[in-house]
């Protein structure tokens, strides 16, 4: 038994969706395909939070009182370095992306469309006749 405690302590943890899943424009013109370079997007996905070149291990969620909010222990590494910080994730009630707190400093970022969701034509959907007519007959 004790055997079994220690390995489910020693696995590594599994990645977990999170509610600020998505990808975010840096800036008005950025090109939502390009992720984590400038002048593109930024990705949460599964846990982990793809900024410019810099990834983070999005940790020890804290819901925040009364806000539609969540606290984070970021585990960082980009640029030969490694490092964490504390930052602050909520829903942007306004443009529906999200607001991105760090230590002094705040980012709002847009919400890229999803490129898996295909527009609707409204001209290719087929009309029913009007006087058409179902029967049970």
């Amino acid at each position: 038994m004790t055997r079994l405690a220690l390995a489910m302590i020693l696995a590594p943890a599994i990645a977990a969706a999170t509610p600020y899943d998505g990808v975010y424009r840096q800036n008005a013109n950025a090109e939502c395909a390009l992720v984590g370079v400038d002048g593109g997007a930024l990705r949460i996905e599964d846990g982990i939070f793809y900024g410019v070149e810099v990834e983070c291990r999005m940790t020890r969620p804290v819901n925040v009182v009364d806000m539609d909010a969540t606290l984070y222990t970021m585990n960082c590494s980009g640029n030969d370095e490694v490092w964490t910080e504390r930052a602050m994730l909520m829903n942007d009630a306004e443009e529906g992306g999200i607001i991105m707190i760090w230590d002094g400093y705040a980012f709002r970022y847009s919400q890229c469309p999803d490129p898996s969701a295909a527009p609707v034509d409204a001209s290719a959907q087929e009309e029913t006749p009007a006087d058409e007519v179902a029967s049970d007959g």
